[in-house]
């Protein structure tokens, strides 16, 4: 019965192929939402602006593969830095068995549907505007509660 057990519940992150790897990748989008720190506390805003690599329209980067050419401060996730990464979403698939918690019911390897994520409104898909399109000076005015907008706190 062993074979039968699905990769992410029989080993750690750290054991995982570069396949396997990627593929707990959700596609929410959510880890391209541009976030911003109160300075004093160390809270951590979300904003309904993603980096400018983002496809609003997919949920994916449009460059990944070479992204940090042209984002520079894009953050690699590896199976050490998932657990100091406190802004990764609650429902990321790396979070989750980095805690020891099972992928939910909409994630696509569970469900076998990509849409999945999407119908179950988890993702930001449709949701977001460019980084670009924004003043830097302004991007505090696109601080968004998602749990107002329709998504639950309990995934951020």
């Amino acid at each position: 019965m062993a074979e039968d057990t699905p990769f992410w519940k029989s080993r750690s992150l750290q054991e995982l192929s570069h396949d396997e790897w990627e593929s707990l990748c959700d596609g929410c989008g959510k880890c391209c939402l541009l976030k911003l720190e109160e300075e004093d506390t160390g809270e951590i805003a979300y904003t309904r602006l993603h980096c400018r690599l983002f496809n609003p329209d997919t949920c994916r980067c449009s460059n990944y593969d070479d992204r940090k050419q042209y984002v520079p401060d894009c953050v690699q996730l590896t199976p050490d830095n998932i657990p100091m990464l406190k802004w990764m979403p609650r429902t990321c698939a790396y979070r989750l068995i980095a805690e020891g918690r099972d992928l939910p019911d909409w994630h696509h390897l569970v469900s076998g549907d990509r849409a999945a994520i999407h119908k179950a409104g988890k993702s930001v898909l449709g949701k977001t505007l460019s980084e670009d399109s924004v003043l830097e000076e302004d991007q505090v005015d696109w601080i968004i509660d998602w749990e107002s907008a329709g998504m639950g706190e309990e995934d951020f």
